[in-house]
């Protein structure tokens, strides 16, 4: 960075010094950029994996189109967990959840 200082002031072309500023801050913009992109499918894995999907599938997020289908996926399709969760249920003989208070399970 100094390299830089000391090298556009001592141009004699004021460009230089926007040029040498511009190739700074586009560094930093790269990097934060990156920074988030990872945050980002940490954040995916976590939701998929608690969801009981595979987790890998966060990766599907660098992809633009994948990532929004990926999205749509998770919001209405049914998770293995609730599948899981209504089976635990139904062996329990508790009624499903959003049931009325003091309903049953009528086996069939």
């Amino acid at each position: 960075m100094q390299l830089l200082l000391a090298q556009s002031s001592t141009s004699s072309d004021p460009s230089a010094g926007a040029l040498a500023a511009m190739a700074a801050m586009s560094g930093v913009f790269l990097l934060g950029g990156l920074v988030f992109t990872v945050f980002m499918i940490w954040i995916y894995y976590l939701i998929l994996k608690k969801a009981g999907m595979n987790p890998w599938l966060s990766l599907l997020m660098l992809v633009p189109l994948a990532g929004f289908i990926v999205l749509l996926i998770l919001a209405f399709s049914e998770w293995p967990v609730e599948r899981e969760n209504r089976a635990l249920r139904a062996q329990l003989g508790v009624p499903p959840a959003g049931a009325p208070p003091g309903a049953t399970i009528v086996q069939a």
